[in-house]
């Protein structure tokens, strides 16, 4: 380098240095005294059963591939880009429930409950997906973790076994609404004492949902239909525990068959013509002589939302099926 142009560059920088030198500091703009400053919602971490988490910035683009989490980010006032289908067909796998609360397009569908479709995922280009209510295996959570950061199911439950308060907070933690989160799930609590208090017969009268797959399938006390009893008051039957075991329900022998005469039972998708509802040994039960059972479609709205057990679900679920449960307990069969 020739030297007068070595001799100009060290004059410009030496003119930097001195500007810098006399230009006097930013003084910070001091804070009223009575208002304390917000810690920054982001970045959050959130652990899970393969790991944590880190989200640092506000997600804009989001995936759900769990089954049901596109209900509380709705809730939060969220669009998803991208749902996962578990059933019922919806536009967008948004139910009825949900489809007021959505503002803008209607999210893709990027698979079913029977498979993750990474490139469609992928070709949404998300910032967050999210697997919360969800069965998602190891290999799984690390391709989704290569597209996006990605929540997975919480280590405390079973697969599929998350309730729908935890789901609710952790998506407002993800999205830097906890505050928000909160508040959605102490207004659906607040619904849930009500109809206890409402409903004095109701506590400690025992009960279970059913569906006829495999025979009978029982939901346990770690699945969302069978907290979903419990929160009202009822009780799931001892031996429950031991037919679900390490997931969120199980199956039931006809040999105890017994099991099932609880005080109400609800059923889903126990069709018409289902040769149970002609057996003697079923018949026979008091749960079915005295008109005890209350039976759903999953075809339906309020079947769905049986299942679905969410933030936005809830609210329509317990205004439809607090009535037929009433109806049901009181042994009385001319009861509708």
């Amino acid at each position: 380098m020739p030297a007068s142009l070595r001799l100009s560059l060290l004059l410009l920088l030496l003119m930097a240095l001195v500007a810098c030198s006399s230009t006097p500091a930013a003084q910070p703009t001091p804070m009223p005294a009575t208002v304390p400053s917000a810690p920054a919602a982001f970045p959050v971490s959130i652990e899970h059963k393969y790991g944590v988490t880190t989200i640092t910035s506000p997600p804009t683009r989001i995936v759900t591939v769990g089954l049901t989490e596109q209900d509380a980010l709705l809730a939060l006032g969220i669009a998803p880009v991208g749902t996962t289908e578990w059933f019922g067909g919806y536009p967008g796998a948004l139910w009825p429930w949900a489809q007021a609360k959505l503002s803008g397009e209607t999210p893709v569908v990027v698979g079913d409950a029977s498979r993750v479709n990474f490139e469609q995922i992928a070709a949404l280009k998300p910032d967050l997906i999210l697997a919360i209510y969800s069965g998602i295996s190891e290999n799984d959570y690390r391709l989704l973790s290569a597209i996006a950061p990605t929540v997975a199911q919480p280590a405390g439950y079973v697969d599929y076994g998350v309730p729908w308060q935890e789901l609710t907070r952790i998506v407002g933690k993800a999205v830097g609404k906890t505050a928000e989160a909160d508040a959605l799930v102490r207004a659906v609590e607040d619904r849930f004492a009500q109809i206890q208090a409402a409903h004095p017969d109701f506590a400690g009268a025992s009960a279970l949902v059913a569906t006829p797959y495999q025979g009978i399938y029982l939901y346990g006390p770690e699945d969302v239909r069978g907290r979903l009893l419990t929160s009202l008051g009822f009780t799931l039957p001892d031996e429950l525990v031991q037919i679900a075991g390490n997931s969120f329900g199980g199956n039931l022998s006809m040999e105890r068959l017994d099991l099932i005469n609880v005080d109400v039972l609800i059923w889903l998708d126990l069709n018409a013509d289902n040769e149970l509802l002609s057996n003697p040994l079923y018949t026979a039960l008091p749960v079915h002589r005295e008109g005890r059972e209350v039976f759903l479609s999953s075809n339906e709205p309020l079947g769905g939302a049986t299942s679905f057990v969410s933030v936005l679900s809830l609210p329509y679920l317990l205004d439809g099926l607090t009535p037929l449960l009433a109806a049901a307990i009181d042994g009385d069969p001319a009861t509708k």
